[in-house]
């Protein structure tokens, strides 16, 4: 055998000492998360009372001490780690970032009832931190991956701290066309179906008890697209969910509201337009006309941010491919006709 092949045949061993009060906390309930260690892992782990030993080709045990000293960290900020962050701290390990998994899943946004809001991926790090340095973002990406939670968790939170003054949510009533007087109800029966999911969200972040008097003084504000029009949005916090069901048009509208103060998020996914007759989405005219402008920013959020039922990520991508080689198809169709015509 030569020195190549005994070099590649090597064990190597690392035992971890994992200090006594952040051990439990490490390997979680019933040691879930030394489980999902075991199984994701490419080293055997081996875990008796604090200590972990590590056995495995020497790239293997070092990748893997490298993932256990990360997790280390997160248990030590007092974050609860579960077999998701677990997987989300390797993931972010894989990719070429100078962000460790500590710095990006210990990110509190917002804090109740024992409920912490923060990223759960690095993608949703970098949209948070893009939130923070730029007066208008963009959270582009499929459902499931946070961009309208983070983004009103940001807001939540820029209210408490009194940067701004208000939160006005809003999105398109595609639906109804936005001709919303045309409808059976009150104006709270006519728009409560296209806004339910953000008073859903709301609700999560602020005491539902709270929420009427914060609505009734005027502090935040749910309202359909439509009646942003004529308005200029000073010290405001200001939200654009389901953004790709905008017109051209709309989309201009909303964004010249922005007043002095203010922060805008706009929210949406551009595979899934319902706007009728085939009208362009106004998001995607956004995201041609106005990219390298300053101080507007766009975050690009992908299946892998899906934090829903991962089955969701899947059902994403079958679709993506789909929708990709449908498209494939009608190419060649097209230029099967061409070739028809040249002929």
């Amino acid at each position: 055998m030569d020195r190549g092949e005994a070099k590649a045949d090597a064990v190597a061993t690392s035992r971890i000492d994992v200090p006594q009060d952040l051990a439990v906390g490490l390997f979680g309930p019933t040691d879930v998360n030394l489980r999902t260690l075991e199984q994701q892992l490419p080293a055997d782990v081996h875990a008796r009372g604090s200590r972990i030993t590590l056995t495995g080709s020497p790239a293997d045990v070092a990748g893997s001490e490298r993932v256990i000293s990360e997790l280390i960290k997160i248990v030590r900020t007092g974050t609860q780690l579960t077999p998701d962050l677990v997987r989300q701290s390797m993931s972010i390990l894989r990719t070429e970032t100078s962000q460790s998994p500590a710095e990006v899943l210990s990110l509190d946004i917002l804090s109740r009832r024992g409920k912490v809001i923060r990223p759960k991926t690095l993608n949703q790090k970098h949209y948070v931190d893009a939130i923070d340095k730029n007066t208008i973002v963009f959270g582009l990406g499929p459902a499931g991956t946070g961009k309208t939670y983070l983004a009103m968790a940001k807001a939540v939170q820029a209210l408490q701290s009194k940067d701004v003054s208000r939160i006005i949510l809003t999105r398109p009533a595609v639906e109804a066309g936005e001709r919303l007087g045309f409808l059976p109800g009150s104006l709270s029966e006519k728009i409560d179906p296209y806004l339910r999911p953000l008073y859903d969200a709301l609700h999560d972040m602020i005491d539902p008890e709270a929420i009427p008097k914060l609505m009734e003084a005027g502090v935040i504000e749910v309202a359909p697209l439509a009646y942003m029009r004529g308005r200029t949005l000073n010290d405001a916090f200001i939200i654009l969910d389901e953004a790709q069901n905008t017109t051209g048009e709309q989309m201009k509208m909303f964004l010249t509201r922005l007043g002095f103060g203010a922060k805008m998020v706009v929210t949406g996914d551009v595979t899934q337009v319902d706007l009728p007759g085939g009208a362009t989405s106004g998001l995607r005219v956004a995201t041609r006309i106005l990219d390298g402008i300053d101080d507007i920013h766009f975050a690009e959020l992908t299946s892998a941010d899906v934090v829903r039922h991962k089955l969701v990520a899947d059902i994403v991508d079958a679709y993506g491919r789909a929708e990709e080689e449908q498209g494939n198809r009608a190419l060649r169709r097209e230029g099967l006709r061409q070739g028809g015509r040249r002929r």
